[in-house]
Protein backbone atom coordinates (compact mmCIF):
# COMPACT_ATOMS: atom_id res chain seq x y z
CA UNK A 1 0.00 0.00 0.00
CA UNK A 2 2.84 2.42 0.71
CA UNK A 3 5.91 3.37 -1.26
CA UNK A 4 8.82 1.95 0.73
CA UNK A 5 10.82 5.18 0.66
CA UNK A 6 10.06 7.74 -2.02
CA UNK A 7 11.04 8.25 -4.70
CA UNK A 8 11.06 4.45 -4.96
CA UNK A 9 12.49 2.78 -8.04
CA UNK A 10 12.20 -0.72 -6.58
CA UNK A 11 8.45 -1.15 -7.06
CA UNK A 12 6.59 -1.72 -10.26
CA UNK A 13 4.35 1.00 -11.58
CA UNK A 14 0.79 1.33 -10.30
CA UNK A 15 -1.87 -1.05 -11.56
CA UNK A 16 -4.76 -0.28 -13.91
CA UNK A 17 -8.07 -0.29 -12.01
CA UNK A 18 8.89 18.78 -18.86
CA UNK A 19 7.13 21.82 -18.97
CA UNK A 20 5.74 23.58 -15.92
CA UNK A 21 2.64 25.67 -15.52
CA UNK A 22 0.52 27.17 -12.82
CA UNK A 23 1.69 28.33 -9.42
CA UNK A 24 4.80 26.58 -8.21
CA UNK A 25 3.35 26.11 -4.74
CA UNK A 26 0.24 26.88 -2.78
CA UNK A 27 1.34 26.61 0.84
CA UNK A 28 -1.70 26.11 3.05
CA UNK A 29 0.61 25.44 5.96
CA UNK A 30 3.62 27.41 7.16
CA UNK A 31 6.95 26.19 5.85
CA UNK A 32 9.73 25.02 8.14
CA UNK A 33 12.02 27.86 9.14
CA UNK A 34 15.50 27.89 7.68
CA UNK A 35 18.51 28.69 9.89
CA UNK A 36 18.57 32.30 8.69
CA UNK A 37 14.96 32.78 9.77
CA UNK A 38 13.54 32.97 6.26
CA UNK A 39 10.81 30.67 4.99
CA UNK A 40 12.66 29.61 1.87
CA UNK A 41 9.96 30.72 -0.58
CA UNK A 42 7.86 33.84 -0.35
CA UNK A 43 4.08 33.50 -0.57
CA UNK A 44 2.48 34.51 -3.84
CA UNK A 45 -0.40 36.97 -3.75
CA UNK A 46 -2.83 34.06 -4.20
CA UNK A 47 -1.20 31.58 -1.81
CA UNK A 48 -3.44 30.18 0.91
CA UNK A 49 -2.77 31.14 4.49
CA UNK A 50 -1.44 28.37 6.73
CA UNK A 51 -1.99 27.24 10.27
CA UNK A 52 0.64 24.52 10.64
CA UNK A 53 3.43 24.95 13.14
CA UNK A 54 6.78 26.08 11.83
CA UNK A 55 9.41 23.43 12.43
CA UNK A 56 13.18 23.50 12.34
CA UNK A 57 14.58 22.08 9.11
CA UNK A 58 16.13 18.63 9.49
CA UNK A 59 18.10 18.62 6.23
CA UNK A 60 21.48 16.94 6.66
CA UNK A 61 24.74 17.04 4.72
CA UNK A 62 24.79 14.28 2.17
CA UNK A 63 21.01 14.07 1.87
CA UNK A 64 18.95 10.87 2.02
CA UNK A 65 19.62 7.84 -0.15
CA UNK A 66 16.83 5.83 -1.77
CA UNK A 67 17.01 3.28 1.02
CA UNK A 68 16.09 6.05 3.45
CA UNK A 69 19.40 6.06 5.31
CA UNK A 70 21.43 9.27 5.37
CA UNK A 71 24.59 9.30 3.32
CA UNK A 72 26.13 11.62 5.91
CA UNK A 73 25.39 13.50 9.12
CA UNK A 74 23.91 12.22 12.37
CA UNK A 75 21.93 8.96 12.52
CA UNK A 76 18.21 8.96 11.82
CA UNK A 77 15.91 8.92 14.82
CA UNK A 78 12.23 8.03 14.71
CA UNK A 79 11.39 11.36 16.30
CA UNK A 80 12.48 13.27 13.17
CA UNK A 81 11.16 10.87 10.55
CA UNK A 82 8.37 12.08 8.30
CA UNK A 83 5.51 10.58 6.35
CA UNK A 84 4.23 11.79 2.99
CA UNK A 85 0.98 11.62 1.03
CA UNK A 86 0.71 12.56 -2.64
CA UNK A 87 -2.62 12.86 -4.44
CA UNK A 88 -2.62 13.29 -8.23
CA UNK A 89 -6.18 14.18 -9.14
CA UNK A 90 -7.97 15.19 -12.31
CA UNK A 91 -7.32 18.89 -11.70
CA UNK A 92 -4.69 19.18 -8.95
CA UNK A 93 -1.45 17.63 -7.77
CA UNK A 94 -1.08 17.85 -3.98
CA UNK A 95 1.60 16.73 -1.56
CA UNK A 96 1.61 16.73 2.24
CA UNK A 97 4.62 15.84 4.40
CA UNK A 98 4.16 15.49 8.16
CA UNK A 99 5.76 14.16 11.34
CA UNK A 100 3.87 12.25 14.04
CA UNK A 101 2.77 14.33 17.02
CA UNK A 102 1.18 12.07 19.60
CA UNK A 103 -1.88 10.51 17.99
CA UNK A 104 -1.94 13.25 15.35
CA UNK A 105 0.67 14.84 13.09
CA UNK A 106 2.34 18.18 12.39
CA UNK A 107 2.65 19.28 8.76
CA UNK A 108 6.19 20.28 7.80
CA UNK A 109 5.77 20.81 4.06
CA UNK A 110 2.93 21.10 1.55
CA UNK A 111 2.59 21.63 -2.18
CA UNK A 112 -0.33 22.16 -4.52
CA UNK A 113 -0.54 22.98 -8.21
CA UNK A 114 -3.36 23.05 -10.74
CA UNK A 115 -2.24 20.64 -13.50
CA UNK A 116 -5.54 19.95 -15.33
CA UNK A 117 -4.54 16.34 -15.98
CA UNK A 118 -8.08 15.47 -17.08
CA UNK A 119 -8.34 18.27 -19.64
CA UNK A 120 -10.19 17.00 -22.77
CA UNK A 121 -10.32 13.48 -21.29
CA UNK A 122 -14.13 13.40 -21.61
CA UNK A 123 -13.93 13.86 -25.39
CA UNK A 124 -10.77 11.89 -26.21
CA UNK A 125 -10.57 9.17 -23.58
CA UNK A 126 -6.85 9.89 -23.21
CA UNK A 127 -4.50 12.12 -21.21
CA UNK A 128 -3.13 14.78 -23.54
CA UNK A 129 0.59 15.37 -23.97
CA UNK A 130 0.27 18.90 -22.58
CA UNK A 131 -1.64 17.68 -19.51
CA UNK A 132 0.91 14.94 -18.80
CA UNK A 133 3.77 17.44 -19.13
CA UNK A 134 2.08 19.78 -16.65
CA UNK A 135 1.58 16.94 -14.18
CA UNK A 136 5.19 15.77 -14.58
CA UNK A 137 6.42 19.30 -13.88
CA UNK A 138 4.52 19.30 -10.57
CA UNK A 139 5.54 15.74 -9.71
CA UNK A 140 9.20 16.62 -10.27
CA UNK A 141 8.88 19.29 -7.58
CA UNK A 142 7.22 16.73 -5.30
CA UNK A 143 10.06 14.26 -5.93
CA UNK A 144 12.60 16.91 -4.93
CA UNK A 145 10.72 17.63 -1.70
CA UNK A 146 10.52 13.92 -0.89
CA UNK A 147 14.27 13.56 -1.35
CA UNK A 148 15.04 16.55 0.87
CA UNK A 149 12.78 15.50 3.75
CA UNK A 150 13.47 12.61 6.10
CA UNK A 151 10.52 10.58 4.81
CA UNK A 152 10.07 7.19 6.41
CA UNK A 153 6.98 6.06 4.48
CA UNK A 154 4.93 7.59 1.69
CA UNK A 155 1.99 6.69 -0.42
CA UNK A 156 1.31 8.26 -3.80
CA UNK A 157 -2.09 7.81 -5.44
CA UNK A 158 -3.78 8.73 -8.72
CA UNK A 159 -7.54 8.95 -9.07
CA UNK A 160 -10.26 9.32 -11.70
CA UNK A 161 -8.28 10.77 -14.62
CA UNK A 162 -5.81 7.89 -14.57
CA UNK A 163 -8.61 5.38 -13.90
CA UNK A 164 -10.48 6.47 -17.03
CA UNK A 165 -7.66 7.27 -19.47
CA UNK A 166 -6.65 4.60 -21.96
CA UNK A 167 -3.04 5.73 -21.57
CA UNK A 168 -3.25 5.99 -17.77
CA UNK A 169 -0.95 3.01 -17.05
CA UNK A 170 1.62 4.26 -19.60
CA UNK A 171 1.61 7.65 -17.88
CA UNK A 172 2.10 6.01 -14.47
CA UNK A 173 5.14 4.18 -15.84
CA UNK A 174 6.51 7.42 -17.32
CA UNK A 175 6.13 9.12 -13.92
CA UNK A 176 8.06 6.29 -12.24
CA UNK A 177 10.79 6.43 -14.87
CA UNK A 178 11.24 10.22 -14.88
CA UNK A 179 10.63 11.11 -11.22
CA UNK A 180 10.99 7.89 -9.19
CA UNK A 181 7.47 8.36 -7.77
CA UNK A 182 5.34 5.21 -7.89
CA UNK A 183 1.66 6.10 -8.24
CA UNK A 184 -1.09 3.65 -7.33
CA UNK A 185 -4.28 4.07 -9.37
CA UNK A 186 -6.75 3.60 -6.56
CA UNK A 187 -10.38 2.54 -6.89
CA UNK A 188 -13.28 4.92 -6.29
CA UNK A 189 -14.09 2.95 -3.13
CA UNK A 190 -10.57 3.44 -1.76
CA UNK A 191 -10.75 7.13 -2.67
CA UNK A 192 -13.97 7.47 -0.67
CA UNK A 193 -12.50 5.60 2.32
CA UNK A 194 -9.41 7.80 2.43
CA UNK A 195 -11.47 10.99 2.19
CA UNK A 196 -13.61 9.87 5.14
CA UNK A 197 -10.55 8.91 7.17
CA UNK A 198 -9.00 12.31 6.49
CA UNK A 199 -11.90 14.54 7.52
CA UNK A 200 -14.46 12.63 9.63
CA UNK A 201 -13.23 14.25 12.87
CA UNK A 202 -14.90 17.47 11.68
CA UNK A 203 -18.36 15.90 11.72
CA UNK A 204 -20.75 17.48 14.19
CA UNK A 205 -21.17 15.43 17.35
CA UNK A 206 -24.28 13.35 17.83
CA UNK A 207 -25.93 10.12 16.84
CA UNK A 208 -27.49 11.46 13.65
CA UNK A 209 -27.13 9.91 10.19
CA UNK A 210 -24.23 11.55 8.35
CA UNK A 211 -22.97 11.83 4.78
CA UNK A 212 -19.46 12.86 3.78
CA UNK A 213 -18.84 13.85 0.17
CA UNK A 214 -15.79 14.69 -1.90
CA UNK A 215 -16.23 16.70 -5.11
CA UNK A 216 -13.12 16.09 -7.20
CA UNK A 217 -12.02 17.02 -10.67
CA UNK A 218 -13.17 13.81 -12.36
CA UNK A 219 -15.55 12.17 -9.88
CA UNK A 220 -17.62 12.72 -6.77
CA UNK A 221 -17.85 10.29 -3.86
CA UNK A 222 -20.70 10.16 -1.33
CA UNK A 223 -20.48 8.08 1.83
CA UNK A 224 -23.22 7.28 4.35
CA UNK A 225 -21.80 6.71 7.83
CA UNK A 226 -23.14 4.91 10.85
CA UNK A 227 -23.74 7.60 13.49
CA UNK A 228 -22.07 7.70 16.88
CA UNK A 229 -18.93 5.76 15.99
CA UNK A 230 -15.51 7.11 16.98
CA UNK A 231 -14.05 5.57 13.85
CA UNK A 232 -16.85 5.84 11.27
CA UNK A 233 -18.35 2.68 9.86
CA UNK A 234 -19.33 3.06 6.20
CA UNK A 235 -22.88 1.86 5.60
CA UNK A 236 -23.19 2.78 1.92
CA UNK A 237 -21.33 4.77 -0.70
CA UNK A 238 -21.42 5.77 -4.34
CA UNK A 239 -19.00 7.30 -6.80
CA UNK A 240 -20.17 9.05 -9.97
CA UNK A 241 -17.89 10.14 -12.86
CA UNK A 242 -18.80 13.79 -12.44
CA UNK A 243 -16.29 16.23 -11.00
CA UNK A 244 -15.71 19.88 -11.79
CA UNK A 245 -13.58 19.09 -14.85
CA UNK A 246 -15.49 16.12 -16.29
CA UNK A 247 -18.90 17.77 -15.84
CA UNK A 248 -17.72 21.05 -17.37
CA UNK A 249 -16.20 19.28 -20.38
CA UNK A 250 -19.23 17.01 -20.91
CA UNK A 251 -21.96 19.64 -20.70
CA UNK A 252 -19.85 22.12 -22.65
CA UNK A 253 -19.29 25.85 -22.51
CA UNK A 254 -21.59 27.05 -25.31
CA UNK A 255 -23.71 30.18 -24.85
CA UNK A 256 -22.69 33.50 -23.37
CA UNK A 257 -25.94 35.12 -22.25
CA UNK A 258 -27.55 34.82 -18.81
CA UNK A 259 -30.34 32.50 -20.03
CA UNK A 260 -27.83 30.22 -21.74
CA UNK A 261 -25.76 30.04 -18.57
CA UNK A 262 -28.78 29.18 -16.43
CA UNK A 263 -29.87 26.51 -18.93
CA UNK A 264 -26.39 25.02 -18.85
CA UNK A 265 -26.48 24.95 -15.06
CA UNK A 266 -29.80 23.09 -15.04
CA UNK A 267 -28.41 20.53 -17.49
CA UNK A 268 -25.45 20.03 -15.18
CA UNK A 269 -27.74 19.49 -12.20
CA UNK A 270 -29.90 16.98 -14.07
CA UNK A 271 -26.86 15.05 -15.28
CA UNK A 272 -25.53 14.71 -11.75
CA UNK A 273 -28.92 14.02 -10.13
CA UNK A 274 -29.59 11.20 -12.58
CA UNK A 275 -26.28 9.58 -11.61
CA UNK A 276 -26.99 10.03 -7.90
CA UNK A 277 -30.48 8.48 -8.19
CA UNK A 278 -29.56 4.92 -7.03
CA UNK A 279 -27.77 6.26 -3.95
CA UNK A 280 -30.58 8.74 -3.25
CA UNK A 281 -33.10 5.90 -3.25
CA UNK A 282 -31.00 3.77 -0.89
CA UNK A 283 -30.49 6.57 1.67
CA UNK A 284 -33.97 8.06 1.44
CA UNK A 285 -35.09 6.62 4.78
CA UNK A 286 -32.03 7.98 6.61
CA UNK A 287 -32.37 11.34 4.81
CA UNK A 288 -35.90 11.72 6.18
CA UNK A 289 -34.63 11.85 9.78
CA UNK A 290 -35.35 15.05 11.66
CA UNK A 291 -31.64 15.69 12.24
CA UNK A 292 -28.94 14.74 9.71
CA UNK A 293 -25.34 15.84 9.26
CA UNK A 294 -23.41 16.66 6.10
CA UNK A 295 -19.67 17.29 5.62
CA UNK A 296 -17.97 18.22 2.37
CA UNK A 297 -14.32 18.16 1.38
CA UNK A 298 -13.34 19.83 -1.88
CA UNK A 299 -12.26 23.07 -3.46
CA UNK A 300 -15.91 23.77 -4.22
CA UNK A 301 -17.08 23.83 -0.61
CA UNK A 302 -14.03 25.72 0.67
CA UNK A 303 -14.44 28.33 -2.07
CA UNK A 304 -18.15 28.81 -1.37
CA UNK A 305 -17.47 28.97 2.36
CA UNK A 306 -14.93 31.74 1.69
CA UNK A 307 -17.53 33.68 -0.26
CA UNK A 308 -20.03 33.15 2.56
CA UNK A 309 -17.53 34.64 5.02
CA UNK A 310 -16.69 37.41 2.53
CA UNK A 311 -12.98 36.76 2.96
CA UNK A 312 -10.65 39.00 0.94
CA UNK A 313 -8.18 36.09 0.64
CA UNK A 314 -8.46 32.41 1.36
CA UNK A 315 -7.82 31.57 5.02
CA UNK A 316 -7.70 27.88 5.90
CA UNK A 317 -8.01 28.60 9.62
CA UNK A 318 -11.33 30.36 9.03
CA UNK A 319 -12.74 27.74 6.65
CA UNK A 320 -11.61 24.30 7.88
CA UNK A 321 -14.26 23.05 10.32
CA UNK A 322 -16.75 25.83 9.54
CA UNK A 323 -20.49 25.05 9.75
CA UNK A 324 -22.50 26.92 7.09
CA UNK A 325 -26.29 27.09 6.55
CA UNK A 326 -27.12 24.97 3.50
CA UNK A 327 -29.50 27.68 2.32
CA UNK A 328 -26.60 30.15 2.13
CA UNK A 329 -24.56 27.72 0.01
CA UNK A 330 -27.51 27.28 -2.37
CA UNK A 331 -27.91 31.04 -2.71
CA UNK A 332 -24.23 31.49 -3.54
CA UNK A 333 -24.41 28.63 -6.07
CA UNK A 334 -27.41 30.17 -7.82
CA UNK A 335 -25.70 33.55 -7.98
CA UNK A 336 -22.48 32.11 -9.42
CA UNK A 337 -24.32 30.06 -12.04
CA UNK A 338 -25.81 33.22 -13.57
CA UNK A 339 -22.53 35.16 -13.70
CA UNK A 340 -20.11 35.19 -16.61
CA UNK A 341 -16.63 33.64 -16.19
CA UNK A 342 -15.15 37.14 -16.24
CA UNK A 343 -17.45 38.27 -13.43
CA UNK A 344 -16.67 35.17 -11.35
CA UNK A 345 -12.93 35.61 -11.83
CA UNK A 346 -13.12 39.00 -10.11
CA UNK A 347 -14.53 37.54 -6.90
CA UNK A 348 -12.16 36.98 -3.99
CA UNK A 349 -11.00 33.36 -3.50
CA UNK A 350 -12.09 32.30 -7.01
CA UNK A 351 -9.76 33.95 -9.51
CA UNK A 352 -9.02 32.77 -13.03
CA UNK A 353 -8.25 29.15 -12.17
CA UNK A 354 -11.68 28.41 -10.61
CA UNK A 355 -13.86 30.85 -12.56
CA UNK A 356 -15.04 28.26 -15.07
CA UNK A 357 -14.99 25.07 -12.98
CA UNK A 358 -16.72 26.37 -9.86
CA UNK A 359 -20.15 26.32 -11.55
CA UNK A 360 -19.94 22.57 -12.09
CA UNK A 361 -19.00 22.21 -8.43
CA UNK A 362 -22.08 24.24 -7.46
CA UNK A 363 -24.32 22.00 -9.57
CA UNK A 364 -22.90 18.90 -7.88
CA UNK A 365 -23.28 20.44 -4.42
CA UNK A 366 -26.92 21.39 -5.00
CA UNK A 367 -27.68 17.89 -6.24
CA UNK A 368 -26.18 16.49 -3.04
CA UNK A 369 -28.30 18.87 -0.95
CA UNK A 370 -31.37 17.64 -2.85
CA UNK A 371 -30.79 14.04 -1.83
CA UNK A 372 -29.42 14.80 1.67
CA UNK A 373 -31.26 17.96 2.80
CA UNK A 374 -29.23 18.78 5.90
CA UNK A 375 -29.89 22.21 7.38
CA UNK A 376 -26.17 22.92 7.70
CA UNK A 377 -23.04 21.90 5.84
CA UNK A 378 -19.68 21.20 7.46
CA UNK A 379 -16.64 22.36 5.50
CA UNK A 380 -13.33 20.48 5.45
CA UNK A 381 -10.07 21.70 3.97
CA UNK A 382 -8.60 18.22 4.31
CA UNK A 383 -9.25 14.83 2.76
CA UNK A 384 -7.38 12.11 0.88
CA UNK A 385 -3.86 13.20 1.81
CA UNK A 386 -4.71 13.42 5.50
CA UNK A 387 -6.42 10.04 5.22
CA UNK A 388 -3.28 8.53 3.72
CA UNK A 389 -1.10 9.98 6.49
CA UNK A 390 -3.40 8.62 9.20
CA UNK A 391 -3.40 5.20 7.52
CA UNK A 392 0.39 5.10 7.33
CA UNK A 393 0.88 6.18 10.93
CA UNK A 394 -1.80 3.84 12.25
CA UNK A 395 -0.19 0.93 10.41
CA UNK A 396 3.18 1.84 11.93
CA UNK A 397 1.73 1.97 15.44
CA UNK A 398 0.05 -1.40 14.93
CA UNK A 399 3.31 -2.88 13.65
CA UNK A 400 5.19 -1.57 16.69
CA UNK A 401 2.56 -3.01 19.05
CA UNK A 402 2.74 -6.38 17.32
CA UNK A 403 6.53 -6.39 17.54
CA UNK A 404 6.45 -5.57 21.24
CA UNK A 405 3.94 -8.34 21.86
CA UNK A 406 6.09 -10.81 19.93
CA UNK A 407 9.21 -9.83 21.84
CA UNK A 408 7.34 -10.16 25.13
CA UNK A 409 6.14 -13.61 24.11
CA UNK A 410 9.67 -14.66 23.23
CA UNK A 411 10.90 -13.35 26.59
CA UNK A 412 8.27 -15.38 28.43
CA UNK A 413 9.30 -18.53 26.58
CA UNK A 414 12.95 -18.00 27.50
CA UNK A 415 12.01 -17.63 31.17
Amino acid sequence: MADSLPPDANRRAGNKRGSKSGKVADFRYKRSRQPNGSTGHSRSAHARNGDGKANQSHSRPGGVALNGKPSGGPPVTRRTEAYAALDLGTNNCRLLIARPSGRDFTVIDAFSRVVKLGEDLASTGRLSDAAMDRALGALSICADKLRRRNVRLARSVATEACRRAANGPAFIERVRRETGIVLDIISAEEEARLAVLGCHILLEEGHCPAVIFDIGGGSTELVLLEPGEKIPHIIDWQSVPWGVVSLTDTVGRSGTGREARLDRYERMRKTVSDSFAPFAERVAKAASSTDIHLLGTSGTVTTLASLHLELPHYDRKAVDGLIVPSRAMREISTRLSAMSPAERSQLPCIGQDRADLVVAGCAILESILDLWPAKTLGVADRGIREGILRSLMAAERQSERSLKALNALRGDKKD
